[in-house]
């Protein structure tokens, strides 16, 4: 759009230009010529549609064949072991001919399209001609006029078939960001820079989950969470339990407002959720997820995400509660470590112990723990689990854990079947369950 834009100005503002001398010249004439514009345009808008849904199939094309770029790198290492390179250059190049093959069907086009403009351009400019001769005959124009009449038609019906290419790059443009221009049409949220946290809008960590049912929007017909009833107490260790796919993660993401939950299902202090500034609510939770995201800096920068304008007393305090100096200290650059791309020169305890040191940076009232322990081997799991304590002090805790034997010491373990609750209590209360939900979980995991 960018490189077409300052031709698109200067053709409008030549043919305009032109046209107003052609009728300066003769009114008659200009008329006569200007008659067999409208057939032109119908079939411009006509063809701008047709490239517009060819240049949207190749954008789409385009961004599959990017995909399998993307996805390859990114799992090269099963590319390799499962030996299927020739697999993955056969995908991409299948949707490379596509492209290519879209992309010369769209040519062709364009050159009919651009043919069929200049066949109609000297058509017209040679009924133009005839019509001049006549009115030449009948003594209503000179013959001067007509030839600078002619020279300027010329000049101007270059320009316009020059336009007829500007056109279908514009339609090309259009065409290849429709799905762009979608974002537009999502509703922004409603975030601020908050410094200071409003006095009635601070949390002393309870929670009341009252009649919550929830559904995606893209899957509305089915209910993930469905009439959740729980009322969670300030510094509380709550555990949620249950198979994959019972509504654990799906809550989790309620209670950071990722997802939108009905009006007087969800209160925090009895109070509704939706009545919070989303980055007051926000900035006092925080979320250790099992699969950590850090950002390609330092150790110092990952660590102060929690608290932007942290000093390095207190990256090294919270680096030191969550078990983090022990590795830090090996390295020769300390907190100035760059751990690369998403984090991938550190191992997976070490991703955990420097996301937990960010959340006890961030001193949040409630903190989620989404299975934050279940990828690591035995001895980064005893590290995280005695960094995960320190982290869980004075605060409330929601804990989504498969391994059951880190959450024996909740207050209070809810267990999930089908996006409903089926069973609460303690451990030793719900081991007296017979036939029990979470009798049976932890015996099939003793059994394995």
């Amino acid at each position: 759009m960018t490189s077409t834009l300052a031709d698109f100005i200067r053709q409008i503002i030549v043919i305009t230009g032109g046209i107003i001398l052609l009728a300066v010249i003769s009114i008659k004439l200009t008329a006569f010529m200007l008659i067999t514009l409208p057939p032109t345009m119908i079939a411009a808008r006509f063809f701008g549609r047709f490239i517009r849904k060819f240049s949207k199939e190749v954008q789409t094309k385009v961004a599959d064949s990017n995909t399998i770029i993307e996805e390859t790198l990114q799992g090269i290492q099963s590319v390799k072991a499962f030996t299927n390179e020739f697999l993955e250059i056969a995908r991409y190049k299948k949707k490379t001919l596509e492209i290519a093959d879209l992309g010369m069907t769209r040519g062709k086009y364009r050159g009919a399209f651009s043919s069929f403009i200049i066949l109609g351009l000297f058509g017209a400019i040679a009924a133009m001609v005839w019509q001049g001769s006549r009115l030449l005959q009948a003594g209503e124009m000179a013959a001067g006029d007509l030839f600078s009449f002619v020279i300027y038609s010329v000049f101007v019906g270059g320009t316009i078939s020059g336009l007829a290419n500007v056109y279908t790059n514009i339609q090309k443009f259009i065409g290849a960001t429709e799905d762009l221009f979608k974002i537009y049409d999502e509703v922004p949220e409603e975030i601020e820079d908050i410094k200071e946290i409003d006095a009635k809008y601070k949390m002393n960590g309870s929670i009341q989950l009252k009649k919550l049912s929830f559904a995606y929007p893209s899957r509305l017909e089915q209910k993930v969470l469905n009439d959740i009833n729980l009322e969670i107490k300030s510094n509380q260790m709550v555990a949620l339990v249950g198979h994959s796919g019972a509504g654990k993660s799906t809550l989790a993401s309620l209670f950071l407002m990722l997802h939108q939950p009905p009006g007087n299902s969800l209160f925090y202090d009895e109070l509704d959720c939706h009545a919070y500034p989303l980055s007051a609510l926000r900035n006092q939770i925080s979320l250790v997820p099992q699969d950590i995201f850090l950002f390609g800096g330092s150790i110092r920068e990952n660590i102060g995400y929690g608290k932007p304008n942290a000093s390095d007393q207190e990256i090294f305090e919270a680096a030191q509660k969550a078990n983090a100096l022990e590795f830090i200290d090996r390295f020769p650059e300390k907190f100035d470590t760059i751990v690369g791309e998403r984090g991938t020169q550190l191992s997976g305890g070490q991703r955990q112990r420097i996301a937990i040191a960010r959340a006890i940076l961030n001193d949040p009232k409630i903190l989620i723990l989404d299975e934050a322990t279940s990828s690591l081997d035995s001895e980064s799991e005893l590290l995280v689990q005695e960094a995960l304590e320190k982290l869980m002090q004075g605060r409330t805790s929601i804990v989504i854990a498969h391994r059951l034997s880190t959450i024996r010491k909740a207050d209070e373990i809810v267990v999930l079947e089908h996006g409903s609750i089926v069973e609460k209590g303690t451990h030793e209360e719900l081991m007296k369950i017979r036939q029990g939900k979470y009798k049976k979980l932890i015996e099939l995991q003793y059994a394995t």
